[in-house]
């Protein structure tokens, strides 16, 4: 079954955020598809929001890889950017596989770098641009 959600601008991501939250709520591992500049780090931070994170901790782990957020609950998320990584070698030498297996939400930016090793029950979840009026589209089949 295909889902989609539609954000027509940055007002509407945390509803957003909380609808693919409420949709996805058994997925625990979570790629996101997207071209650069489309969102991905937007979303995840509107979804970490919607989890307790504070506002002021989630940011782009294009240097260090991976971060580590806590809930309101204190429960550990992952959230991962594979922008820069040149071989699939180099998830392994980060531990990628722990942190998989953690049974943590784990959300990751430009998985198209380690296709070759992602779990195979990872939802994976596009994010289009409109270009007529900019919205974006989150979508995903099940």
């Amino acid at each position: 079954m295909r889902h989609e959600i539609i954000i027509a601008g940055l007002e509407d991501i945390d509803a957003a955020a909380g609808r693919f939250l409420q949709e996805t709520e058994n997925s625990r591992i979570i790629a996101f598809y997207a071209p650069m500049g489309a969102g991905k780090t937007t979303f995840t931070s509107a979804i970490c929001r919607r989890l307790g994170v504070r506002d002021d901790a989630v940011s782009s782990p294009t240097f260090s890889i991976v971060n580590e957020y806590r809930t309101a609950e204190g429960e550990s998320i992952f959230h991962f950017d594979f922008y820069r990584i040149n071989k699939t070698e180099e998830a392994y030498d980060i531990g990628f596989f722990d942190y998989i297996d953690s049974g943590s939400l784990c959300l990751i930016e430009w998985p198209e770098n380690i296709e070759e090793i992602l779990p195979e029950e990872t939802l994976k979840v596009r994010i289009q641009v409109n270009p007529l009026d900019n919205s974006r589209t989150v979508s995903w089949e099940d």
